[in-house]
């Protein structure tokens, strides 16, 4: 496979950035177009607190019809035009790939059961975990672990997911450390250097299983990275202006699936997806207010405003005062997206878009950086080159000056330890040579002795 180039933005103007449509958007089987003007619920569960084993393996799978059953009843009740179901592994059902194959047959033949006697339309998006991360240091390209990971991506594409999608974990050995630190410099190693050449690796992978089988390759996630980032500011143990940098410089790896295969609609957990969506043209999932029963973020409108699938990113099979939570998330979603969608009916879609943006971005750095005009500004400047160690590095200045001219502009209020920070960021960004090479030897000698490979990335 001839990788795809990038060198202009798929949008001649910002005004037809909008949610639920896209210019190349993706068509599936049961004729569900993800990008082709209306925006989809997209729903993910996890079992309650238990343990994975083969042994609870038996009530894990009757949990799991039920979780089904009780989200695909409420799309059906509440007349939605189409869902989309992701399964995003635990670690132990990717490990004993076997049991997950089992838990996806009964997923998606419940689904196939709906579609074809209630006429429910619904598309799989099958989301292994990267396990590669469990071997200290981790073994990328080889292993048992990898071998189990291509099992559950081939066996469940052949079975009929739809989508195939990973959180993948290339380089987070070393930027784990550096998110403590607030250390932008390493975190750029790790995403335009050890994580780029890494989803390279995995994307022709996962793009071959899925040409191979008929399903889609759809994207990744720099959740380990960037949506870290988030949680830890969040909490105030991080900067806020440095999980807003990171979620910029995380575009460029992103963008290496795309260009290996990958089509999208993205990962939903990540919202660097705005700058592929802008970049490519793909449609890509997003989460944001109704993913708060997973985590908490300052970007809950925003993230919704150009998005083409609406995620729920995960919650347990718990009761509430009104039914189990899957099936409250998956109410709040389509609610969310008829909203929407009749909004886009009546013409306003714009309008909807604007005040989702306007309701978020002057409030916090990382919902700045959100701006569709800003997602167009960092884009372009991402486009110019077709490195991802250099696509990363002019990245991270271009956000960092576009915070500063929001602050200086008094659209952005952060306070002076955050000014303070976008100072010391800089300053770890003009010690990166502009030269790769130079930047991998230097970092090569720093982390000497740290708990990664250089061969598995090829360096």
């Amino acid at each position: 496979m001839t990788p795809k180039q990038f060198t202009s933005l798929a949008y001649d103007t910002v005004d037809d950035f909008l949610y639920g449509v896209c210019p190349n958007p993706v068509t599936c089987k049961n004729g569900m177009v993800i990008g082709g003007g209306i925006i989809y619920p997209e729903i993910n569960f996890t079992l309650p607190a238990m343990e994975a084993t083969e042994t609870t393996l038996p009530k894990a799978k009757d949990i799991y019809k039920e979780i089904i059953e009780g989200v695909l009843d409420k799309a059906l009740h509440l007349h939605t035009p189409g869902i989309v179901v992701e399964f995003e592994t635990l670690p132990q059902y990717t490990e004993h790939p076997e049991w997950g194959i089992e838990i996806f047959k009964i997923l998606r033949s419940t689904m196939y059961e709906y579609e074809e006697k209630h006429g429910l339309k619904s598309v799989f998006r099958m989301t292994p975990n990267d396990l590669r991360e469990m071997n200290r240091p981790p073994i990328m390209r080889s292993g048992a672990y990898w071998e189990s990971m291509l099992k559950i991506f081939t066996e469940t594409a052949r079975e009929g997911a739809d989508f195939l999608s990973i959180e993948s974990t290339g380089g987070k050995e070393i930027n784990d450390e550096a998110i403590v630190n607030a250390d932008l410099r390493t975190s750029i190693f790790a995403l335009g250097c050890l994580g780029a050449r890494d989803m390279k690796w995995l994307w022709s992978n996962i793009s071959k299983i899925a040409e191979e089988t008929g399903s889609i390759a759809a994207g990744d996630s720099a959740c380990g990275f960037a949506n870290t980032s988030m949680v830890l500011a969040e909490q105030g143990f991080l900067p806020k202006v440095y999980a807003a940098v990171m979620r910029a410089v995380a575009a460029p790896r992103a963008l290496v699936a795309i260009e290996n295969g990958a089509v999208g609609p993205s990962k939903d957990c990540a919202y660097e997806n705005v700058y592929l969506k802008a970049i490519t043209g793909t449609p890509i999932a997003l989460e944001g207010k109704s993913a708060a029963c997973a985590h908490f973020s300052p970007i809950g409108n925003i993230a919704l405003s150009v998005a083409d699938t609406w995620s729920n990113e995960s919650v347990q099979q718990v009761k509430l005062l009104s039914g189990f939570a899957p099936v409250v998330s998956m109410e709040q979603l389509i609610y969310d997206c008829r909203l929407l969608n009749k909004a886009t009916e009546k013409g306003h879609a714009r309008l909807m878009r604007d005040l989702l943006v306007e309701s978020d971005c002057y409030l916090d750095p990382q919902a700045y950086i959100m701006k569709p005009d800003v997602v167009f500004e960092i884009s372009e400047e991402i486009v110019k080159e077709q490195s991802p160690f250099l696509r990363t590095l002019h990245t991270a200045i271009k956000a960092l000056d576009i915070l500063d001219r929001a602050v200086e502009n008094k659209e952005l209020i952060i306070d002076e330890r955050e000014e303070n920070w976008l100072e010391m960021l800089r300053e770890q960004v003009e010690e990166i040579p502009e030269d790769e090479e130079e930047f991998i030897s230097e970092m090569k000698d720093e982390l000497s002795g740290k708990r990664y490979l250089p061969e598995e990335y090829g360096i």
